[in-house]
């Protein structure tokens, strides 16, 4: 056969075009199967998350306070000139009833009691970069809530701040298997700040203000 008759032939020849063909196709199929797994990994988490905040709220407003300084009970605010109000007196019938307290916030440390608690129960659902550092509490002062001499009733927030999760990349396995280096991540994306205030539940009695 000739030479030109061979290349024609070859031109012609249509063995092993659905191999190539393939090789075009599947690593394109591969990447958006993976992200379809990923994406669903991320709203599994970020659902999760969001459920298990609200789980942690509902812990930390029937605790003790996971910030030092939270009071036990609701002091006499300052007067001038005034008569003082009564014990039992709730802190919403006027002004300078019960001391306001400002704002307290806290991270979350394995060290207090409540704050422990609270990551035992939730953290299985979180991505595993999380940690108890995660967890931000705070507790307002809110006078619907008590009354002089009782037990301070702050609203208590729950929140979680800077939880990340994790892409698997689809390539990086692939990549390790030449010999380019092991599996890595495909990057990270931050979960936006989650959030729940509760009033905190304190059946404790009340001592004389």
């Amino acid at each position: 056969m000739s030479l030109r008759g061979w290349i024609g032939r070859f031109w012609r020849d249509e063995d092993g075009t659905t191999i190539v063909e393939m090789a075009i196709v599947l690593p394109l199929f591969l990447v958006i199967f993976f992200a379809i797994i990923d994406f669903g990994r991320l709203w599994f988490h970020y659902v999760n998350v969001e459920k298990a905040v609200q789980i942690g709220a509902r812990i930390a407003a029937v605790r003790p306070a996971a910030c030092a300084g939270v009071p036990d009970f609701n002091v006499r605010a300052a007067v001038d000139g005034a008569a003082p109000a009564r014990t039992g007196t709730e802190c919403n019938a006027g002004q300078n009833i019960c001391l306001a307290v400002p704002r307290i916030t806290c991270n979350g440390s394995a060290e207090n009691g409540t704050a422990a608690e609270i990551w035992d129960r939730i953290n299985p659902v979180f991505p595993s970069n999380t940690t108890i550092g995660n967890l931000n509490f705070a507790y307002d002062y809110d006078p619907d809530l008590g009354f002089l001499g009782g037990p301070y009733v702050p609203v208590v927030t729950v929140e979680i701040t800077n939880a990340e999760f994790e892409f698997l990349h689809p390539l990086a396995a692939l990549i390790g298997l030449a010999g380019g280096g092991g599996s890595t991540v495909g990057g990270t994306v931050t979960f936006p700040d989650l959030s729940v205030s509760l009033p905190g539940e304190d059946l404790a009695q009340g001592v004389d203000g």
